[in-house]
């Protein structure tokens, strides 16, 4: 497995993988790998001949410095995970090679609509961050694929439409979340989790989970639900930020006959801020 820090030594990998005609897969993470990942990369091995993993915790997505500065960085261990994962490539860029104009000299790449809702309502400019790492690992890498998880729900119905928008011929994969056993999604955050902490932790997957019950029971006034599900939240210790109902293709609000849905939730339990997000499929008579 070749680690690099360089564009130029990446972009030499890259030209030897193209002569030789390789399907060339990419996995971007900002480390502190975890089984969630992993999975990401077994995956993205089954769909090409080459796989890189990107490690790179990017400034532009952090709303809060301190949140930046506390992210953990562990590439030594995410490296020997990646080696027995038969990665082909780390690309662990320092940030002055990503941007050696300087953060705030980059040129940023925006996805209206739905860089607005939710998460993006929460933490500002973040998706606009998202959106110009992953276009310039796109434009670094030139993979044939990218994986991404479903965790990041919102995250990954961005990069779908900044890929058509841009035309850049990139296909995406989305895998489903991985999870604790007792239903916890997995992150690399669950590490500011304390001990005790920890056990209060699935409640959002919970909470998720009951509200989906009672859609699929037949009840439909959305905002009751969502305030409903807020409240079960905080009573289990965490501070809500949001749940919402959502159609799951453009997170706008559901109208009748809507069948695919997307339940998502961002809450704070100590200095951890959780998301997750369950799908359901409505029976199609639903309105």
């Amino acid at each position: 497995m070749d680690i690099v820090h360089h564009v130029t030594d990446l972009r030499g990998i890259r030209r030897a993988w193209q002569a030789e005609g390789c399907m060339v897969a990419l996995v971007p993470t900002m480390g502190n790998l975890h089984e969630g990942h992993l999975s990401l990369v077994r995956h993205a091995r089954t769909l090409a001949d080459r796989v890189v993993v990107s490690i790179f915790v990017n400034p532009l997505q952090f709303d809060r410095a301190e949140d930046l500065a506390a992210y953990p960085r562990t590439l030594a261990q995410d490296c020997r995970l990646l080696a027995d994962e038969a990665a082909d490539l780390v690309f662990a860029p320092p940030e002055n090679e990503l941007y050696p104009a300087g953060r705030g000299q980059v040129t940023r790449v925006e996805v209206p609509g739905l860089s607005a809702l939710l998460e993006g309502a929460h933490r500002p400019g973040h998706f606009a961050g998202v959106a110009t790492v992953v276009c310039k690992l796109f434009n670094l890498v030139q993979p044939d694929v990218a994986v991404f998880g479903e965790k990041d729900f919102q995250q990954l119905l961005l990069i779908r439409r900044m890929v058509a928008d841009l035309d850049i011929p990139v296909r995406i994969e989305g895998l489903a979340t991985v999870r604790e056993t007792d239903g916890l999604a997995m992150s690399s955050r669950n590490a500011y989790l304390g001990a005790g902490e920890r056990p209060q932790a699935p409640a959002i997957h919970q909470a998720l989970s009951e509200l989906a019950a009672r859609l699929q029971a037949g009840e439909r006034d959305y905002a009751a639900l969502e305030r409903e599900a807020e409240k079960i939240l905080e009573k289990r210790g965490l501070r809500s930020d949001y749940v919402a109902v959502r159609r799951r293709r453009d997170l706008s609000l559901p109208q009748p006959g809507d069948t695919q849905l997307v339940i998502l939730a961002a809450a704070w339990l100590g200095r951890a801020r959780l998301i997750d997000n369950l799908c359901l499929d409505l029976p199609s008579s639903a309105g």
